[in-house]
């Protein structure tokens, strides 16, 4: 068994514990903000045939994922990639496994106007469908007491950001990093000691331990898949194959993995990475179930008060009508 003492100080070399929000200059939390980006996250409203939310694939109840390999979307489309946790994504570098959006406000919008997710025609739409629910004018008020016309896509944007914000889950690791020497028991802590030694905090650093950067899968040995990953976006031949690298807050709970869901279970993950990822090669048995009780100890608590489905302002006669085409 590792010293819990000389470990904690070399984990500190390359995570932090998680903060209490992810704060944005450009975004401040404010009370009302986030009471309004809660009501929005949950209201179906904001697809086309109002029968998804945010929360139809990023389930808050269940981790922020759908456990689907890609998730069902406007009559039952398919997307082309695995739905990441929103849990603590507000820390990440960007958003998406290509990195198209910058941050989660910027991200908020994009899946409502997907016509394979939930099929908005357009942002104009959007506030459209939400300006003809009533009660949405005075929520909108609050929440933006300076503008003449509060509800407009980046007021929209803004408000889900924030209750994403806050969307934080601190874990036994944390508690670890904060110096309680008996927060990860004795597997736990050899598991550490090997994620350090395998050199998986080449990638997967940071209080989110991953999320900082983008990298290619297949670092070390060609991985065949026909999603190219990052190009898409920057047309450069470097960018093929090419993700942000996700972090592994809750990863014992987020199955499937990878960014087309192929890994099933955590060990079936843990066997991509050290076939493609690392020098090593493989994993034994005995060197997985460590690594396993450490990625266990990144499960954290869930805030079911933060969580907790708001009542949702009612529909009005001119309320916008779904449509299933």
């Amino acid at each position: 068994m590792p010293s819990a003492a000389q470990l904690l100080e070399t984990a500190k070399k390359y995570f932090a514990p998680l903060p209490a929000s992810a704060e944005s200059a450009a975004n401040p939390i404010t009370l009302e903000k986030v009471a309004l980006g809660r009501i929005l996250y949950y209201d179906t409203r904001l697809s086309k045939n109002h029968d998804l939310s945010c929360n139809s694939c990023h389930k808050l109840d269940d981790y922020g994922i759908d456990h689907e390999a890609t998730s069902p979307g406007h009559k039952k489309q398919r997307g082309e990639r695995n739905t990441p946790t929103v849990y603590n994504a507000a820390f990440h570098i960007s958003q998406f496994w290509d990195g198209r959006a910058t941050d989660v406000e910027d991200q908020a919008l994009k899946p409502v106007t997907n016509p394979v997710e939930m099929a908005l025609a357009d942002e104009a739409a959007c506030v459209t469908s939400v300006k003809s629910v009533p009660g949405y004018a005075d929520l909108f008020k609050a929440a933006f007491p300076g503008d003449a016309d509060p509800c407009n896509p980046r007021n929209i944007s803004l408000a889900i950001g924030a209750f994403e914000r806050g969307l934080v889950t601190p874990a036994p690791f944390d508690d670890f990093l904060n110096g309680n020497m008996t927060a990860l028991n004795s597997d736990a802590l050899r598991g550490l000691e090997l994620f350090i030694e395998l050199n998986c905090v080449s990638c997967h650093t940071g209080p989110t331990l991953g999320g900082t950067m983008y990298q290619k899968l297949g670092a070390v040995k060609p991985y065949e898949t026909k999603d190219v990953g990052r190009f898409k976006i920057t047309n450069k031949p470097e960018d093929k194959n090419v993700f942000k690298v996700p972090g592994l807050r809750n990863v014992a709970k987020t199955a499937p993995y990878l960014h087309d869901g192929s890994a099933k279970e955590l060990g079936d993950a843990l066997d991509v990475m050290a076939e493609y990822q690392l020098a090593k090669g493989k994993l034994s048995d005995e060197e997985k179930t460590y690594l396993i009780a450490f990625l266990d100890s990144l499960t954290g608590k869930i805030d079911q008060d933060y969580i907790k489905l708001p009542e949702l302002p009612a529909s009005g006669p001119d309320t916008i009508k779904p449509d299933p085409n």
